[in-house]
């Protein structure tokens, strides 16, 4: 049984060594030194070349090292009949978690005025208001999205989530469809993106998205680069519609020098950090999902290839 592992993720020797303890038979091949591809039976990949994994004739499924496929479903080879397995472990979870809520807290409490305040040597209080009076957006209310939903609520705000199909959680208000969409912009005061990346979801959040957020909204954005109209963003932020960014991800990573946002004294950058793969946490729940597939039982994370996710 072989395993192809390839990223550009510097985590080997973890990735290695937590497999082998699992799996102490398995032959794990690290790209490009693949030996023969007829013994590659699994693919764990981020950003494999597009193309390649259809030149193994015996694999069996391919997991993706993130959250999202869009790596993946770019690929117009990618093998059809291979299942396709996102990454679902409480490691990535609890990141993203913790990188909302942290974001959240910032826009909140005015850190991006107070840090401008600092540089200019000025002493100014900002008028304050409580969590419950801030309404915080969540798009997309999977496993990511639902469980920074549920902190968020702990934290007392007033969280509202919007997703493609009606969702249920506790002190959260659910909104749905292109219907719902409007109406939760309307009320969204700290917007936070964690949809995945899919053909209705591109472009998303444009000019007419950025102007139904309340006057002076935030956005976060720990998704997809793709999820945002880059000059539409950049046109509120300077117009004062919208009033500050954090932003993980972007159309071209890593971002590019003198690219405006590096320097936008409304946008707060970082270099897609906010859910790392731990080697450890993850690699147990991908040799969890080999043991499911090889015993026919349902693997975590299994993708809908019709859905995108």
């Amino acid at each position: 049984m072989a395993l192809l592992f390839k990223s550009d993720i510097d985590r080997g020797d973890s990735w290695r060594r937590v497999l082998l303890e699992l799996e102490p038979g398995l032959d794990l091949r690290e790209w490009p030194e693949i030996g023969d591809p007829n013994d590659i039976e699994y693919a764990l990949v981020w950003k494999p070349p597009q193309g390649e994994l259809k030149t193994y004739p015996n694999l069996k499924a391919i997991f993706s090292l993130g959250a999202g496929i869009d790596h993946l479903a770019s690929d117009p080879e990618l093998p059809k009949d291979v299942p396709v397995v996102r990454m679902v472990e409480p490691g990535l979870t609890a990141g993203m978690t913790e990188f909302v809520i942290m974001s959240v807290l910032y826009h909140h409490r005015f850190m991006l005025d107070y840090a401008a305040q600092a540089r200019a040597h000025q002493w100014r209080e900002i008028d304050q208001v409580p969590a419950w009076e801030r309404r915080v957006g969540i798009m997309g209310l999977g496993v990511l999205g639902g469980d920074a939903a549920e902190a968020l609520v702990g934290l007392r705000f007033d969280v509202a989530g919007w997703s493609g199909s009606p969702k249920n959680l506790p002190g959260v208000t659910s909104f749905h469809g292109a219907d719902g969409f409007l109406p939760f912009l309307n009320r969204s005061d700290i917007l936070v993106c964690l949809l995945p990346l899919t053909p209705e979801t591109e472009g998303i959040l444009d000019a007419s998205a950025f102007a139904a957020l309340p006057s002076g909204a935030a956005l976060i954005n720990a998704a997809r680069g793709g999820h945002v109209v880059e000059a539409d963003l950049l046109a509120a932020l300077d117009s004062g519609a919208l009033g500050a960014a954090t932003l993980d991800v972007f159309d071209t990573e890593p971002l590019p020098q003198g690219h405006p946002f590096w320097a936008h004294p409304r946008v707060r950058v970082t270099p897609h950090v906010a859910a790392i793969t731990y080697g450890d946490t993850t690699a147990r729940e991908i040799a969890l999902n080999i043991k499911r597939f090889r015993a026919g039982a349902p693997m975590s994370g299994l993708v809908d290839r019709r859905r995108h996710y």
